[in-house]
């Protein structure tokens, strides 16, 4: 017996020694093994390596493509205005109407055959295109188009006195943007993984033929000078003085053609706007590869009042009183002139209206910060430009306010309608700041239907889910998701008072939309601003301006609408 227990000492000892070896063996190996065991990670390292240093190639070759052409066209369009003599506006449409072609055979081209390629579009960006922005860019498209046609009808009464080479280039404009709007209507989610060098280059060309056509829509006023001159030279010939003879063949015809042309115009502005903001979110999805809980829209509530009644109701008094104030203004507007009482009223209407909408921002901002939802800090190109252009779009009418107090404060600030420009102008910088405020605050705050993902993923890891039990867990996410909607989802004062503020906002920033964007412009038809830096400069000033205000109110109103569905 003693024998036998020393044996099976004896044998465990020399188990202990083995196991111990094992462990020193395992413990020398195991910061050597990831090297031998990682060829197959480092060979898809580098891989990814490469194909990400060529995605950056495409990107900045496409970059200096796009750049070089903005500069050759901003070239010729600034030698137009300083020396029109050797280069003319001929010669920039011819540009553009080049530019224009060789982006409409890309377009063409990218939905006849890129798209229609096996593995081409394997991702769609959820965030990208909202239904609100292709909504505004069907409306800006076909006012755009409408701007043209009555363009050719003006330039085809006129055709005793005009080159019929002329007619051409609002057709091709036309065509262009006819195309262009159904190409981004139905690809501008995509996330294209073929041609990807091309397809970015063609993106790239797009967009600098946008921006070029803003840029001569911003500082052209030929058409303007046009019919300001065929007004005087109508004049002349009624009373007895007879100096022009390129005048209209069709009275009647004309003055709609006139009108709706003045009408329209800050149209085309918008919509080359629109078209450069979404070609930009395609140019950035080019190559991108989406996670697959990103593959489908998270669910969002439809939008119901829930209740809000204050808001609402504040809202339509607003909108109300802007409808007025607009008909009144277009009444005035067929006759010679706007008398100087309805400058007074327009401007009182913004003096009340601005301090309202600031200290609902403020008010708004402040309870934004006394939520208890968290902040959504993951990566979304989507919101990344959304809050680039709101800021942007904000410097349109902050300039021009700029300006308008520089020339009241340097002239005649002590009368009434000046010192009603005077408050206009600081209230109106002080109300974008705050809306800003409250509308990015807003969009980095997590809607309320959204499950936390660190949650979600905590869970997933805590408890592993088996084989087979998919439809269970399906089931238990459902009912999870469930409970979080009917535990958080309850109306408390603040998410209450964050809808009626939206509700508030919506609206006004509607009626603030509607008024400069059919027509009502008394930034240049008061003639302050005008008298005081000279028509071609000021004309510039607003041309650049007023296009990024009406767009700010619109991308404002898609903003607080998601501020308002997330609350």
């Amino acid at each position: 017996m003693p024998a036998q227990a020393s044996e099976a000492q004896e044998t465990e000892e020399t188990l202990a020694k083995e196991n111990q070896v094992d462990m020193r063996t395992e413990e020398t190996r195991a910061p050597t093994s990831p090297h031998k065991k990682s060829w197959l990670v480092r060979h898809f390292s580098l891989l990814l390596r490469r194909d990400r240093q060529a995605q950056k190639a495409g990107q900045l070759f496409s970059g200096l493509l796009a750049l070089n052409v903005v500069f050759l066209g901003g070239a010729f369009i600034c030698s137009m205005i300083f020396n029109n003599v050797a280069v003319t506006l001929g010669d920039v449409w011819i540009l553009l109407a080049v530019l224009k072609a060789l982006s409409l055979l890309w377009l063409l081209y990218y939905t006849a055959g890129t798209t229609r390629q096996p593995h081409a579009v394997l991702y769609r960006d959820p965030h990208a295109g909202p239904i609100w922005v292709r909504g505004s860019l069907v409306l800006f498209g076909s006012c755009t188009i409408c701007l043209n046609v009555f363009r050719v009808g003006y330039d085809v009464s006129h055709v005793h006195c005009k080159s019929q080479l002329e007619l051409i280039f609002p057709v091709i404009e036309i065509v262009f943007i006819s195309v262009q709007t159904w190409v981004l209507w139905k690809h501008c989610k995509d996330c294209i993984q073929i041609q990807t060098n091309f397809t970015r280059c063609g993106l790239m060309l797009t967009l600098a033929t946008n921006l070029l056509l803003w840029l001569l829509a911003v500082t052209n006023d030929s058409m303007h000078n046009e019919i300001e001159a065929e007004l005087s030279a109508l004049m002349e010939k009624l009373s007895g003085n007879d100096t022009n003879s390129c005048l209209c063949l069709n009275v009647t015809m004309c003055e709609v053609f006139r009108k709706g042309y003045l009408m329209l115009y800050p149209f085309s502005t918008e919509y080359c706007l629109i078209c450069c903001a979404m070609l930009f979110v395609m140019w950035k999805n080019v190559g991108r590869r989406l996670a697959p809980h990103a593959g489908a829209h998270p669910g969002t509530l439809p939008f119901h009042l829930h209740g809000a009644i204050f808001g609402p109701l504040l809202g339509l008094l607003v909108l109300v009183a802007g409808v007025c104030i607009f008909v009144l203004f277009q009444i005035q507007a067929s006759g010679p002139a706007i008398a100087r009482q309805y400058f007074t009223i327009y401007y009182a209407f913004y003096a009340a209206a601005l301090p309202a909408m600031s200290l609902a921002c403020l008010a708004g901002t402040a309870i934004h910060g006394l939520e208890e939802r968290e902040l959504d800090t993951f990566k979304n190109p989507t919101r990344s430009l959304d809050v680039v252009l709101l800021m942007g779009a904000a410097l349109g009418q902050m300039g021009i306010s700029y300006f308008s107090i520089v020339a009241i404060v340097a002239t005649r600030p002590h009368q009434l309608l000046n010192r009603l420009i005077l408050a206009y102008s600081l209230l109106l910088i002080l109300q974008h700041m705050a809306q800003n405020l409250f509308i990015i605050e807003g969009l980095h705050r997590r809607p309320l239907w959204e499950a936390t993902p660190e949650g979600r993923a905590g869970k997933w890891e805590a408890e592993p889910p088996h084989r087979g039990s998919l439809l269970e867990l399906g089931q238990d996410l459902r009912r999870a998701s469930l409970a979080y909607i009917h535990s958080y989802s309850h109306f408390n004062w603040k998410r209450r008072a964050l809808k009626e503020i939206s509700l508030f906002l919506i609206l006004c920033n509607i009626t603030l939309w509607m008024m400069p964007a059919f027509g009502i412009h008394p930034e240049f038809e008061n003639g302050l601003e005008k008298n005081f830096y000279g028509y071609r400069t000021w004309f510039t000033i607003v041309n650049f301006g007023l296009p990024l205000g009406v767009f700010y109110r619109m991308h404002s109103v898609g903003g607080l609408v998601e501020v308002y569905l997330g609350a």
